[in-house]
């Protein structure tokens, strides 16, 4: 078999991480680059050496040289451009969200099933080194059952504004672009568990703040500080069929002291932190230990996370296997994400069948 021959839809910020780990594959070629700006799909294509420049996304599927696509749109086209890219024969690596409703999403799932090919989602924080390490400890036994986890990320001025504040186009603020990494991660990590119910609460108190001082933060190619129709913050408890439960909370702008980043999972044997650092909390000879492991990645590393997924992707679509992170997982997240809006929509709990 020759190499995969990628295409890679828009050419956002997240696109970069994307192009440079498929240039680093052995196995995979960036043969096409698509955006609705032909300059900015130019310069991609350019950089990283593809040979073939589309403004037109159906252009593209058509195009029998393609075998995987990689959507680094934004969320409103994940479902539509990964259908599209699946009845067209090809592979999809869409990024996360899988897409804005769980209609979407088991429309996805159908599709996937139809066509016979693979779709990973980039929930990248599977991929990461220390995320495989707590994994198998956790296979191990280590920490014996997990009953309780709590995750939280919080901006205090991280609004980015464009697309991330259009509800139209992105579904929502912090909680589907950041809490859907860390509620997978933790997800995952609890064995990915049914869920039972969740309820939830999001705020839309203080805007994007551009108004502040002294502060920088990442925004948008579409930054408008008019604009913005999503939530600050959002908090949720989700609880699982097998009585394990998830409390999270996100933000984009807060009054909070610093940022924060926090992953912390309990189970009846010992416990585990991944965020800001990695630890193993347990018992030795009826004392409490806390064991700080020696490791080449002392905390989240993006570019190897992204690296592993890329190299993931690849060897799933050469060797016709499942990923690690299938369009079923999505559909069960997508159904945690709603149920959080609609629950903070609604003022009551929201439970599952």
């Amino acid at each position: 078999m020759g190499k995969i021959k990628i295409g890679i839809v828009g050419t956002g910020s997240i696109s970069n991480y994307h192009m440079k780990a498929y240039r680093n594959n052995a196995d995979a070629e960036i043969y096409a680059v698509c955006d609705m700006n032909a300059q900015r799909a130019e310069a991609q294509a350019a950089a990283f050496g593809a040979s073939q420049v589309y403004t037109d996304y159906a252009g593209m599927m058509a195009d029998p040289q393609v075998d995987a696509v990689s959507i680094c749109t934004w969320n409103n086209t994940h479902a539509p451009f990964a259908i599209q890219a699946l009845e067209a024969g090809k592979h999809v690596l869409v990024e996360k969200p899988l897409c804005m409703t769980v209609q979407e999403a088991l429309e996805v799932e159908k599709a996937v099933m139809k066509s016979g090919k693979q779709l990973q989602i980039g929930y990248v924080r599977r991929y990461d080194p220390n995320a495989a390490m707590l994994k198998g400890w956790i296979t191990a036994g280590e920490v014996g059952s997990i009953y309780y986890a709590k995750a939280s990320s919080i901006r205090r001025l991280g609004n980015p504004g464009g697309w991330f504040a259009d509800k139209t186009r992105s579904g929502g603020g912090p909680l589907i672009d950041l809490g859907v990494h860390i509620i997978d991660l933790c997800w995952y990590l609890m064995g990915r568990p049914k869920v039972k119910s969740v309820s939830g609460n999001t705020y839309k108190k203080l805007g994007q703040r551009n108004h502040v001082q002294g502060l920088s933060f990442y925004k948008s190619a579409d930054y408008d500080a008019e604009s913005n129709t999503v939530e600050d913050m959002a908090n949720a408890l989700i609880r699982f069929e097998n009585g394990a439960s998830l409390m999270v909370d996100v933000s984009f702008t807060l009054h909070a002291r610093r940022d924060e980043s926090s992953v912390r999972l309990y189970g009846d044997k010992g416990g585990l932190e991944i965020d800001p650092e990695v630890l193993l909390i347990s018992e030795k000879s009826n004392t409490i230990v806390t064991v700080t492991p020696q490791t080449d990645h002392a905390s989240f590393d993006a570019d190897q996370a992204f690296q592993n997924e890329i190299d993931h992707f690849i060897a799933c679509c050469r060797e016709d296997r499942s990923p690690l992170s299938p369009v079923q997982d999505g559909v069960e997240m997508m159904k945690i994400l709603c149920g959080i809006y609609e629950s903070a929509e609604q003022g009551r709990e929201i439970v599952f069948d």
